[in-house]
């Protein structure tokens, strides 16, 4: 449940944050007759996650036990991938989001109407879509449809607060880090989604070492157990993994946290948004109120 909300907590503060900027940034320049198409958007991308995330759900239940295995496995390498390269695209631009968007926005003010929805629908529905995929893999792997869809839920829930105040300017804290902590604690949870996808594509017979048994603590630690159940929701943690299960989870566990943690090089001065406002070094993206 705590990886589920952590998941949600992250993407929909993304696309919080993202919202928060663009609607403040019309607000600002006095251009709020512009909101109404970004909304638009908004609500295209939330609808557009939802009905992505009922497909997959709904869709699935109608193969058999292979096939389903091999999907959720499939998926599972797809969601691994899709959100490492969110962690780390964050831990490089949340700096600088904010001018990126400003330019962005209006670029699109500019073209019209229909740019002002596509750019809120793209710039949401890539999160929503990356949250309705990782925690389709998650309630797979956990064989439980409600912990993990009332984490994301709670998480998804807190974003939006926290995504309020950002706008009316009552919460400020260091986004750069917040979103380089929460990255390295998703990497250990995309590790677990990863190790499990792989042994689900050795349950579809697609991968060979399925009995082949690197260890078997169940005795230690049940899975029925309450700490058993924990470790599962929040790490997708299995007490008899195979082989290649672990391999898989250190193969890219130990690689990518040493990319992600690593000091990077000293990032390039923000650029300047169409406004002239220059981005505060350290600030989070949202630095005006609305």
């Amino acid at each position: 449940m705590f990886g589920n909300y952590l998941i949600g907590l992250r993407e929909g503060l993304e696309a919080s944050l993202v919202v928060c900027i663009l609607v403040a940034y019309l607000v600002k320049t006095d251009r709020k007759d512009k909101l109404p198409p970004v909304w638009l958007g908004v609500g295209a991308a939330v609808l557009l996650s939802l009905g992505f995330g009922a497909a997959l759900q709904f869709g699935s239940s109608e193969l058999t036990f292979q096939a389903q295995e091999a999907l959720g496995g499939s998926l599972s390498v797809i969601a691994v991938g899709l959100v490492t390269w969110m962690v780390f695209w964050m831990r490089r631009t949340a700096r600088h989001l904010k001018a990126e968007l400003h330019g962005k926005l209006d670029a699109a003010v500019a073209m019209g109407t229909g740019a002002l929805i596509v750019t809120a629908f793209l710039a949401v529905g890539r999160e929503g879509l990356e949250t309705s995929l990782f925690i389709w893999t998650a309630v797979q792997a956990t064989d439980d449809g409600v912990r993990p869809l009332v984490g994301a839920a709670l998480g998804l829930l807190t974003a939006v607060v926290l995504g309020w105040l950002f706008y009316r300017g009552a919460v400020r804290i260091n986004l750069a880090k917040f979103f380089t902590w929460t990255g390295a604690m998703l990497v250990v949870v995309a590790a677990g989604v990863l190790a499990y996808g792989f042994h689900d594509l050795q349950e579809a017979d697609w991968l060979p070492g399925l009995g082949s048994r690197a260890f078997d603590i169940s005795t230690t630690i049940p899975a029925d157990s309450w700490y058993g159940t924990l470790l599962k929701g929040v790490f997708n943690f299995q007490p008899d993994p195979t082989w290649l299960q672990v391999a898989v989870w250190a193969l890219y566990l130990a690689p990518a946290m040493f990319f992600f943690l690593r000091p990077g090089r000293p990032a390039a001065p923000p650029a300047r948004a169409a406004s002239g406002e220059r981005v505060p070094e350290g600030a989070g993206p949202v630095a005006d109120k609305g």
